[in-house]
C-alpha cells in the first residue's frame, strides 16, 4: 500500500448496493471521467482499516456511482466499508489546467493578505452552489475566503503560499495592520 500522505480521496462509499457486494460511492472529485478509468483504489474505512482492492465494474447511478471490487462479493462485506474513502495515489490523479488545483496542494498553505499580513493557515475547503471556500484558522479565529479569481492573487506550490486580495469587512480590521511583515 501506499503511504497514506501520497493518497488523495476521491470518493467516499455511502452503502453496499444490490447482492453482489457492489457499492455506491458519491464523488469527491470535480474531475471528469474520475472513476471510469479506475484499476488500483485503496478504501480507508472510518475505523482507520485500510483495504487495498482492484476495481472491477464502474457505472453512473444517479448523481454517484456504483462500483464492484475484487475485495467484496457480498452486501456484508460491502457493508464493513461504510462511510469509507475511496483513495488513489497522488500520481495518478491526472495534471490540471493552469491556474486550477487540487484540495490537498492547498490544504495547509500559509495565507497572506498582499499586504504581507499573514492570515492563517488554510485548513479545509468546501463548496458552496456558486464556488469553492477556504477556510483560514489561526489563534482561535477562523476566516472564510471564497475561492474566486478576483479574491485569490496567486498560489505558489514551492513555497506553499495562498496571497489573497482583502475584501471590505472580510476580516477584522481591529488588528490590520498588526501583523504584517
Amino acid at each position: 500500500m501506499a503511504d497514506a500522505a501520497e493518497l488523495i480521496a476521491i470518493g467516499l462509499i455511502e452503502k453496499p448496493f444490490g447482492v453482489k457486494g457492489e457499492v455506491r460511492v458519491r464523488s469527491l472529485s470535480d474531475v471528469p471521467g474520475r472513476f471510469e478509468g479506475l484499476k488500483d483504489v485503496t478504501l480507508v474505512a472510518p475505523s482507520g482499516r485500510a483495504l487495498v482492492t482492484v476495481v472491477n465494474r464502474v457505472r453512473g447511478h444517479g448523481g454517484s456511482y456504483v462500483l464492484g471490487f475484487d475485495a467484496f462479493s457480498s452486501p456484508e462485506e460491502a457493508a464493513a466499508f461504510r462511510g469509507a474513502l475511496v483513495k488513489i495515489s497522488r500520481g495518478a490523479a491526472p495534471p490540471l489546467p493552469a491556474g486550477q488545483y487540487y484540495e490537498y496542494e492547498l490544504v495547509g498553505m500559509t495565507v497572506v493578505a498582499e499586504t504581507g499580513r499573514v492570515l492563517g493557515t488554510l485548513e479545509e475547503v468546501f463548496e458552496t452552489g456558486s464556488n469553492h471556500v477556504f477556510v483560514v484558522r489561526r489563534e482561535g479565529r477562523e476566516l472564510l475566503i471564497p475561492g474566486l479569481r478576483q479574491v485569490v492573487a496567486s498560489v505558489d506550490l514551492q513555497t506553499r503560499t495562498m496571497t489573497v486580495r482583502l475584501i471590505p469587512g472580510m476580516v477584522d480590521d481591529e488588528n490590520a495592520n498588526a501583523d504584517a511583515v
